[in-house]
């Protein structure tokens, strides 16, 4: 289950010295300006399009490509947002996709409620310690306080195990394999980001229940793979498959495994998605027994995964440009614009009946297709209007072109424009460009990620390679095999194993730290960099093969009692 070397290029040796960009600072959430609350930008002209470029203000970028776009709307609540739907047809494609693909495995979809009681969501501490600032609570109703607050759920750990230890009481019963498509609710205290991090969020959650570790771990991995194939097959964004380390791991979860995506603008990863595995910690908490061939009553092991609409929002920040969104063809409402550019003054008539004959011919063969043929606006005008939004592929038809029997047609990911015969201008040819299209889309951002990818043996490449905005690779002492069941451990071996669990949770706290203070010398010194914020894990890679041999480096922090390295784990600024 590891990336192929063909996807994951290896990364060269020493630390790239990118061009000095003017670092953006995590985008606090600004104000949605009054011309786009509620409503549109599109009617008043000084406004119609982006006024800032990407790598000068990414924050106000990001802003403006979401809502002149009519791609999302900014609500009251803080936090909220209005999917619109050109936006929400996105999110469908990714659940048509990644829904079709887990039913295959088994999996079937339920509903449970929001709520969740204080009681139950207390069951397991140590799991709703990494949730409790986040935690929003029911506490009245009308005028009367409740008797007990009732939490929006965070996750559904705690909502779906009761029911179930119910359910499950024989092997037969097993494996039980369930999904919710939901919304969630996290308070964040930190500024919010949409789609990136909000106080409330559309997702998958699955849950699933085995007999045993390896079936479990397989699922795992399945699931991360998926989770992979949705980003670079949909929405054409690559990412990095690995594990997490064990200060960043899911809360209550065995080990949990990961993909993680890169915004060169502005140096950020982002947890792209995450599939863990929960070991027996929940069904050892909610009593989720079964009994066994054998006739013994034994504990299930079990899984959660989660993938949610940050998607889109990494989506809009990989591929959008000066011009606005940049939508890869198999999740765009509208994948070709069909523009017939009409003299004034002029009979049209042939154009356009010619122009509508192409629409309905590719529009009856499957091709998500507008026509604009709105007399009031200029072509000009159409083209910004339609690169705004994103739309991957335009035809053109002039009077000329109709003589001379082609049609211009322009890619927006690229600005490629050519001419093609009429006749040639089938559905067959058109899904071939816009299959093209997503190719080329995912390859230029896998190849400026791996790009940004440094290896650091030292502390001074490591700072050095972070405060370029690169994603780093450090030498690493990962705890946690696939081969190891802890609940198979003697309490000897449980202890061992425990203490080099410490040992690398120092060792990840003394980068955090260092890194901080840091990046606050350099940023108090040069005030314009914006390089600030802690380094942190973001995974260990799971196909370690494509990087350089670990050699006689040490992992950095100097307090460990071994610092002998077993990986290369990625590190970098996220949000």
């Amino acid at each position: 289950m590891s990336d192929s070397p063909q996807q994951e290029t290896p990364v060269a040796e020493t630390v790239q010295k990118q061009p000095r960009e003017k670092k953006v600072k995590p985008p606090k959430e600004p104000k949605a300006p009054k011309q786009q609350q509620g409503s549109s930008a599109a009617g008043n002209k000084q406004n119609e399009g982006v006024d800032v470029k990407k790598a000068e203000n990414f924050s106000e970028w990001y802003t403006q490509v979401i809502t002149k776009s009519d791609f999302l709307d900014y609500y009251e609540v803080s936090g909220c947002y209005i999917f619109r739907p050109n936006c929400f047809y996105v999110w469908e494609k990714v659940q048509n996709f990644f829904d079709g693909h887990i039913k295959k495995l088994g999996v079937q979809n339920v509903m449970f409620p929001m709520f969740v009681t204080k009681r139950a969501l207390e069951t397991e501490k140590d799991h709703v310690e990494g949730f409790s600032p986040e935690v929003a609570w029911v506490t009245k109703s009308g005028n009367s306080d409740l008797d007990e607050p009732i939490a929006l759920r965070p996750t559904s750990e705690t909502i779906m195990y009761p029911s179930y230890a119910k359910w499950i009481k024989s092997h037969r019963d097993l494996p039980l394999k369930l999904n919710q498509w939901t919304n969630v609710v996290r308070w964040e205290f930190k500024h919010a980001v949409p789609f990136i991090r909000s106080r409330e969020f559309y997702w998958q959650e699955g849950h699933s229940a085995f007999k045993n570790f390896e079936q479990a771990k397989t699922e795992v991995y399945d699931i991360l793979e998926l989770y992979k194939r949705t980003y670079e097959e949909i929405l054409a964004v690559p990412v990095i498959k690995g594990k997490k380390t064990e200060a960043e791991k899911f809360a209550g979860a065995d080990f949990t495994t990961t993909i993680e995506a890169f915004i060169p603008t502005n140096g950020r990863a982002v947890q792209a998605a995450t599939s863990h595995h929960l070991g027996q910690n929940f069904s050892r908490m909610f009593k989720i027994e079964f009994e066994a061939e054998d006739k013994k009553s034994k504990l299930v092991y079990q899984n959660s995964w989660g993938l949610s609409t940050r998607s889109l929002g990494v989506m809009i920040m990989v591929h959008g440009d000066d011009k606005g969104m940049v939508l890869p063809p198999r999740v765009a409402f509208t994948q070709v614009v069909l523009i017939p550019l009409y003299f004034k003054n002029k009979d049209n008539s042939e154009l356009e009946t010619k122009s509508k004959t192409i629409f309905a011919q590719l529009e009856e063969n499957g091709v998500r297709i507008k026509l604009d043929d709105r007399l009031e606006k200029t072509p000009g005008w159409k083209y910004n209007y339609w690169e705004l939004r994103g739309v991957p592929l335009r035809i053109e038809i002039g009077p000329k072109d109709l003589e001379n029997g082609v049609a211009m047609l322009c890619r927006r990911d690229n600005g490629e424009k050519w001419s093609v015969p009429l006749e040639q201008l089938t559905a067959q040819y058109v899904n071939e460009i816009l299959d093209k299209i997503h190719n080329s889309m995912l390859e230029k951002a896998r190849e400026v990620r791996n790009q940004r990818i440094s290896v650091a043996r030292t502390w001074e490449e490591f700072m050095t390679a972070l405060n370029a905005g690169n994603l780093v690779l450090i030498p690493w002492r990962q705890t946690h095999k696939d081969d190891v069941v802890l609940e198979d451990l003697s309490e000897e071996e449980r202890k061992e194993y425990d203490a080099k669990i410490e040992e690398e949770k120092k060792a990840e706290e003394y980068i955090k730290e260092r890194s901080k203070k840091e990046s606050a010398m350099l940023s108090d010194s040069d005030s314009n960099t914006g390089l600030t914020g802690a380094a942190k894990s973001l995974c260990v890679p799971l196909d370690q093969s494509i990087y350089p041999s670990l050699g006689d480096c040490e992992v950095f922090c100097p307090e460990l009692s071994d610092r002998k390295p077993n990986k290369w784990a990625l590190f970098g600024r996220s949000y």
